[in-house]
Order: structure tokens, then C-alpha cells, then sequence
């Protein structure tokens, strides 16, 4: 407890020190979205809830506090927060089919065997579901972080350059999106492979073959949220080029 305390303190010094008031925002905001998780994960407990829509709301309130809480209310923001909503809305039906058609909703045989065989699993939730909306939440924070960095830059363009066209304008976010796109979707493809190295070295141990580690349910649903997340990403960065073009050169014009 005391380590967890110590790192907190040294991760909020830095965040003051290097972000002011907004590194301050920044560090609260992160158990803001703890508390909406939390209160998402309770009301999912409700057989009567529907997790997809307690989904949506989560992360329209998550955006809020990562986009509007963090750096304010003003065009980029408003564009980026737009944009991220439009993109979770077309992820949602894909990820939804994506989880049925793969079956890889539930746990996975290695998390049984270990620990959940004592349990029950009839506790009158729909996993496919839930496996979709672990997805989405999954995906928000990415997408989020494209969002406002592309509309960002683009509002800096915008600035230094205020006669600049809609369509230079689209295509300069494009740009810089391609360079984003990259870095993103690495980060991701690492995160995967260093929170779960342990279950790569149990897989060793245990002699799985490539093609059981490749069907295992825990395996499979760890890679496919990263491509969908993947997906997520190389979406918004389309869709904030976009409306932020429009918007900021419409409002420019007016």
C-alpha cells in the first residue's frame, strides 16, 4: 500500500510540475473515470440493465472528463468529442457482431481451472454483451487521445495559417494522423504482450502449440480488442480531420 501511495505521489509531483493546473485536472480525471467505471461495472450487475446502452453512457461521460474536464470547453475540443462519439457509435455493431460471431465472451479455460470452478457463471447476465462493452471501454481511451491530438494540431495550422482551405486543412490532419496511426497502434500490439506476458510464458510451460495459444478464448480476446481498437483508431482519425475541417474553415468563413 505504501509503494502504491509513493508512486501516486511522485506520478501527481510530476503531472504539477510539467502540466500545472492542467496536469492537476489530468490526475484527477483519472479516478473521475475510475468512479464512472466502477458505477458502470454496479449497475451491470442488474439482469435488467442493458450493458451496451450503461456502455454508450460511460464512455459519452468518460470523453466529457478526458476531452471538456481536462483542456475545457472550446472548438477543439467540442470537434474531438464529437468525433469520438460518431466513431464509437459505428464500433459498436461491428464489435457486437465481432464478439457473437467469435465467441469470446465468458472466461476462457485457463481462468476457470485456476479459479472460477468453485463458482457459479448462471448469474443472468449477457456475456456477449458484456464482452462487447469490455471492448468498447477498451477502445475510448485511444480514441479519445487521437481525437484531441489531431484536432490540436489542426487548430495550430488554423491558426498560423488562417486562409488555408477546408480541403488543405482535411488533408494536413490526414497527415498527421498517419503519423499518429503508427505510434498508437504499437503502443497497443506492446501493452498486449507486456500485461500478458506471464500467460505467453504459461502457454510455454504448458506446451501449447501455436494453433491452441491462437484459439485460446483468453488469447483471442486480448488480440481482438486490440484490433478493434486498432480499428477505432485508424477511424477517428478520418472522422476528426474531417469535421474539424469543416467546422473550423465554416467557422472561419462565417
Amino acid at each position: 500500500m505504501n509503494v502504491l501511495v509513493v508512486l501516486a505521489a511522485i506520478l501527481f509531483i510530476l503531472m504539477v510540475l510539467i502540466g500545472g493546473k492542467k496536469g492537476v485536472r489530468s490526475f484527477l480525471s483519472l479516478f473521475f473515470n475510475l468512479g464512472v467505471i466502477i458505477i458502470t461495472i454496479i449497475l451491470m450487475l442488474n439482469p435488467y440493465n442493458n450493458p451496451m446502452v450503461l456502455t454508450m453512457m460511460a464512455c459519452t461521460v468518460i470523453c466529457c472528463i478526458n476531452l471538456f474536464y481536462i483542456n475545457q470547453v472550446n472548438r477543439k475540443t467540442a470537434t474531438a468529442f464529437f468525433a469520438a462519439l460518431v466513431t464509437i457509435a459505428i464500433l459498436f455493431l461491428f464489435i457486437y457482431i465481432v464478439t457473437k460471431v467469435s465467441m469470446i465472451q465468458g472466461f476462457g479455460e485457463e481462468q476457470y481451472d485456476e479459479g472460477l470452478s468453485p463458482f457459479s457463471l448462471y448469474i443472468g447476465i449477457d456475456f456477449v454483451k458484456i464482452g462487447a462493452s469490455v471492448i468498447i471501454m477498451s477502445t475510448i481511451g485511444a480514441i479519445t487521445d487521437v481525437a484531441i491530438s489531431i484536432t490540436t494540431s489542426m487548430g495550430e495550422i488554423l491558426n498560423h495559417n488562417p486562409s488555408i482551405s477546408r480541403k488543405d486543412l482535411f488533408l494536413s490532419g490526414m497527415s498527421i494522423g498517419k503519423d499518429i496511426l503508427g505510434t498508437d497502434t504499437n503502443t497497443l500490439f506492446f501493452a498486449f504482450f507486456g500485461g500478458y506476458l506471464a500467460l505467453l510464458l504459461w502457454f510455454k510451460d504448458f506446451s501449447y502449440s501455436i494453433g491452441e495459444v491462437v484459439n485460446s478464448k483468453l488469447f483471442s480476446a486480448e488480440l481482438i480488442s486490440i484490433l478493434c481498437s486498432g480499428i477505432g483508431i485508424a477511424l477517428i482519425i478520418p472522422i476528426a480531420a474531417g469535421i474539424n475541417a469543416y467546422f473550423s474553415v465554416k467557422t472561419e468563413e462565417n
